[in-house]
């Protein structure tokens, strides 16, 4: 019955795909503009607390309705498990969920705070797996071929991609198996010292985090 976005990333992506599938666009959520991103939360515990508060659901917008969430990503599943039952509790009938990216299956080591590759959903589990998880009834992602063809619109000189967040192919050398190892364990260790003093500086992983 409508598209809805996931607010405020997944907007531009569900106003294309609302238009390309003839279907209504539709705001569905109220965000609570005093909440960071959930993704990039150090905990688990934190990032679902946080995420109870982030959004509230329009109800006009869901009860009775078929709706198909747009987002940027899946990058744990949480987040998209826990809007998919917010849109159940507000009384969708049905609950289809799209990401605008390609699965995400490796770490970004040029800045980006993305899990470990054993916390990616995507690296883990089948299409079909996620989307038991997350509770939708359907779920839809985006190739890379595409995302490769929508960035050249811009400018079609680009030749070369950062996109080993989906291919496991990086742009530079440096990237090798030890030293994602080396970042997600590094990682960890910030995680779990979050709220002590200092951060863990040593290792291969923090040497390519100063370098970018």
């Amino acid at each position: 019955d409508s598209v809805i976005p996931v607010p405020d990333t997944g907007r531009p992506m569900a106003a294309g795909l609302a238009d390309r599938l003839k279907i209504r666009y539709r705001e569905g959520f109220v965000k609570n503009r005093y909440i960071g991103r959930t993704f990039i939360m150090p905990g688990q515990q934190l990032r679902k607390r946080s995420l109870q508060f982030k959004l509230h659901p329009i109800t006009l917008e869901f009860r009775n309705n078929r709706v198909l969430l747009v987002d940027d990503s899946i990058v744990r599943g949480n987040t998209s498990k826990k809007i998919v039952e917010i849109c159940r509790e507000a009384g969708a009938k049905k609950v289809y969920f799209a990401s605008a990216s390609p699965p995400i299956i490796s770490p970004d080591p040029y800045g980006i705070d993305l899990p470990t590759t054993e916390e990616l959903i995507a690296a883990n589990q089948s299409i079909e797996e996620i989307r038991k998880y997350i509770g939708a009834d359907g779920l839809f992602y985006n190739t890379i071929d595409a995302i490769r063809t929508a960035v050249r619109v811009g400018n079609r000189n680009i030749k070369q991609f950062s996109d080993g967040c989906f291919t496991k192919k990086y742009p530079t050398p440096e990237v090798t198996p030890h030293l994602l190892h080396s970042l997600g364990c590094g990682r960890n260790r910030t995680r779990d010292t979050y709220s002590s003093e200092g951060t863990d500086e040593e290792g291969e992983g923090y040497k390519m985090m100063t370098l970018v």
